[in-house]
C-alpha cells in the first residue's frame, strides 16, 4: 500500500514510522531485526531504508603503498525492503539517490522494486563524496533530486529510458521527497528552497518528509510558508532524538541546524552519557506530542538502526 493510502486510511490519526540504515558489508542482519523488533508494537505502517552512496577506500598493497579504491559500504537497500516487507508484513521505503548512479541503473532498481511488489520510494540527490567539496552526480545519472522524481514519475507512465519493447504493466510509485524546515544546506534562501520543493512535488512527488529539526515552531512555519505556495502534499515531520554530546557539534555542522538553548543547557548539566541520552527521549517526546496534537500525519523517526530510545518516545506519545 501507498504511503499516502495509509495516510488518508488513517482518518487523521498520526500515525509512526521510522527509517533504518542497512548493516555494512559482512555484518549479520540479525542485528537489525533486533532493533525492529521491538518497534513493531507501534504498527508502523511503513519502514525507511536508506542508500549510501559509494567511497574510496584505501586498500593497504604492502611496502607502504596504498591502493584508492571504490566501493560501497553498506549495500543491500532493496534484498533489506523486501527482507522486511516479507518478515513483518509492513510497507517498506527504499531510498533512491542521484549520487553514484546512472539514470539506467536507476531504472533497473525500480523495475526489482516493482517486481518485489514495492510501490513507494523516497527520491533524494543524496551528499557529496567525502573528499569533494560539492556534490558531482555520475556521469549519466540525475544531477537533482528533481530529475529522478521525473523519472519515477515518466516509468509510472509507462515510459522507459528505451522505449524497445511493449509495455503492457505501467509501475505505480508513490514518491516521497525530502523537506528542508531550516533550508537545505546548499540553498540561499528557505524561500529559494521552498520553490524546490515546489518543483519536486509539480514533477510528480506524492508527500513530503522533513529533515530533523529540535524546534516544532520551525517545522509549522515551513507548513504554513508551504501551503501558501501551493504545496498540498502530506509533510511528515523527522525526527532525530539527541543521543550522545557530540550531537551538539555535529548535527548543526553536517546538517546546518539550529538547536534550541533549553536543549543545550539541559545537555551541557548532564554528567554522564545516560543523563544525555534521557534528555533527548524527553526533548522528542514533548516534540512528538506537540505535532501529534497539531495533528501531524506521521512521525517519523530517525532510528539510525537503534531502537531502544525510539521505543521508549512511542511509548510515550503512541
Amino acid at each position: 500500500m501507498k504511503v499516502t493510502q495509509h495516510i488518508e486510511n488513517a482518518k487523521g490519526e498520526t500515525l509512526f514510522s521510522f527509517e533504518i540504515v542497512p548493516p555494512q558489508k559482512g555484518k549479520n542482519i540479525q542485528e537489525l531485526y533486533d532493533n525492529i523488533d521491538p518497534l513493531m508494537e507501534f504498527k508502523p505502517p511503513f519502514i525507511d531504508v536508506t542508500t549510501s552512496r559509494e567511497e574510496y577506500i584505501y586498500v593497504d598493497k604492502g611496502n607502504g603503498l596504498l591502493n584508492k579504491q571504490l566501493t560501497r559500504m553498506r549495500p543491500g537497500t532493496l534484498g533489506i525492503c523486501a527482507s522486511i516487507k516479507h518478515k513483518y508484513q509492513v510497507d517498506t521505503v527504499p531510498h533512491l539517490i542521484c549520487g553514484g548512479f546512472t539514470r539506467e541503473e536507476t531504472e533497473y532498481m525500480l523495475v526489482d522494486c516493482n517486481y518485489l511488489g514495492i510501490n513507494n520510494v523516497m527520491a533524494l540527490r543524496g551528499d557529496a563524496m567525502k573528499d569533494e567539496q560539492s556534490f558531482v552526480p555520475k556521469e549519466g545519472g540525475n544531477k537533482y533530486a528533481v530529475d529522478l522524481v521525473d523519472q519515477i514519475y515518466q516509468l509510472n507512465q509507462g515510459k522507459y529510458l528505451h522505449e524497445l519493447m511493449d509495455i503492457d504493466n505501467k509501475a505505480d510509485f508513490c514518491i516521497g521527497v525530502a523537506g528542508y524546515p531550516e533550508k537545505h544546506l546548499e540553498s540561499p534562501s528557505l524561500i529559494s528552497d521552498l520553490k524546490r520543493l515546489k518543483e519536486k512535488v509539480d514533477a510528480g512527488a506524492d508527500y513530503v518528509v522533513t529533515q530533523m529539526f529540535f524546534d516544532n515552531t520551525k517545522y509549522f512555519e515551513f507548513v504554513a510558508k508551504a501551503r501558501e505556495i501551493g504545496i498540498t502534499v502530506p509533510i511528515i515531520p523527522g525526527i532525530k532524538p539527541i543521543a550522545v554530546q557530540r550531537h551538539l557539534q555535529i548535527l548543526p555542522q553536517i546538517f546546518r541546524i539550529d538547536l534550541p538553548e533549553d536543549l543545550i543547557n539541559a545537555i551541557d548539566k548532564c554528567k554522564t552519557p545516560a543523563d544525555i541520552r534521557q534528555v533527548g527521549i524527553e526533548w522528542a517526546i514533548q516534540q512528538s506530542l506537540e505535532l501529534k496534537a497539531a495533528g501531524v500525519p506521521v512521525l517519523h523517526y530517525y532510528s539510525m538502526g537503534k531502537s531502544e530510545n525510539i521505543r521508549q518516545i512511542a511509548s510515550k506519545v503512541f
